[in-house]
């Protein structure tokens, strides 16, 4: 049996982001209770050149809507890096799965060899569809998601592997 495109991308990315969405909820629940203070969360980075919670979250939202908006050849809808609470990171997430859900198998399936540009900060990079997805985007979405998770776990958030796999 073949696997699709699509099989190694939609309902991956989707798992993982309700996951996250669940980590994230679990977060403000938690500094609800405890009464602290959710910006230290928020801004909460392991090391001065990492990304804090916010960018992490932001990034791995990033890389899900635009691979699959990339290997469909869409464009990604535009989303404003502007989240400022729990409750904001967790709309950027569920505003993700929205868009993530809305990729037919037919739009995905058969982009193995598509030649598909990501503009970045300073330059454009052509991959293969397949090495885009598997080599670039999968890659920075499991590291985002994966720091993410271990910024809340670190400060106190009671999550664990289930919650991470959105199970």
């Amino acid at each position: 049996m073949a696997i699709s495109m699509y099989q190694i991308s939609v309902p991956v990315f989707l798992r993982h982001l309700k996951g996250l969405a669940g980590c994230l909820k679990k977060a403000q629940t938690h500094y609800a209770d405890k009464k602290y203070d959710e910006s230290t969360l928020l801004c909460y980075r392991f090391y001065p050149d990492m990304f804090n919670l916010v960018k992490q979250v932001q990034a791995a939202t990033d890389h899900a809507r635009k691979c699959c908006a990339s290997l469909a050849g869409r464009d990604a809808p535009a989303y404003d890096d502007n989240e400022k609470s729990l409750a904001e990171l967790i709309a950027r997430v569920e505003k993700a799965i929205a868009d993530v859900n809305t990729f037919k198998p037919a739009e995905i399936d058969g982009s193995e060899d598509k030649s598909v540009t990501m503009k970045t900060r300073d330059r454009d990079l052509t991959f293969k569809g397949v090495e885009l997805l598997l080599n670039r985007s999968m890659p920075n979405f499991y590291f985002h998601t994966t720091t993410a998770y271990d910024i809340m776990r670190h400060n106190g958030v009671e999550i664990g592997k289930k919650d991470f796999m959105g199970g």
